[in-house]
């Protein structure tokens, strides 16, 4: 008995609505148990402030106070369960702003220590400094370079650069605007 020839079934044959494979489903679920473990890694005040369901804000916080490995590895497979039923982009959006603004303080606190190191290195970067931020006290920044630099020269705790530095900051985030911020301003070129 001869069989009729059928062509072999292509992917555009195959209807769309099939479920979704085995390991599908297990790579999603993993996935989603690797957004709830960086979901645990930000900090307390971050997650109390996030829009989240209720369960899962206290299991996150119960996973970051529990220290025992197992205890912990068992309430991050819980709370990788109480993510399949959240809104995933709105917990990827929570992150990325905690992560965001992690990076912008950092960035902030990186640019304040250079402006430091530059008032120090060079008197020129004083008068920048002066002409970048007007209404800055010139006496008492002078003084702050002057000591920090006599500091710098004796084996003395560093306690007047960190007096620059914080003299800096003061200055910086008053002059700061939304439209402006110092974190974008280049510093001077000498």
């Amino acid at each position: 008995m001869k069989f009729p020839h059928r062509p072999i079934d292509t992917a555009d044959d195959l209807p769309d609505d099939r479920p979704p494979s085995k390991s599908q489903i297990k790579r999603d679920m993993l996935a989603l148990q690797e957004l709830g473990e960086q979901l645990i890694g930000l900090p307390a005040h971050t997650v109390r402030q996030a829009a989240l369901p209720d369960a899962l804000r206290d299991a996150v916080l119960e996973a970051q106070r529990i220290t025992a490995h197992g205890g912990r590895k068992r309430q991050t497979l819980y709370v990788g369960k109480l993510m399949r039923s959240a809104d995933a982009d709105a917990v990827r959006a929570i992150i990325a702003a905690a992560t965001h603004d992690d990076r912008a303080s950092v960035a902030r606190m990186h640019a304040l220590e250079r402006w430091r190191d530059v008032l120090l290195a060079d008197d020129k970067a004083q008068t920048e400094f002066l002409d970048k931020y007007p209404g800055t006290d010139a006496q008492q920044l002078r003084q702050l370079v002057r000591g920090a630099r006599a500091e710098a020269g004796v084996d003395k705790p560093p306690r007047l650069t960190r007096q620059l530095f914080q003299f800096v900051k003061a200055t910086i985030s008053a002059h700061d605007t939304p439209s402006h911020p110092a974190d974008d301003e280049p510093l001077p070129s000498f």
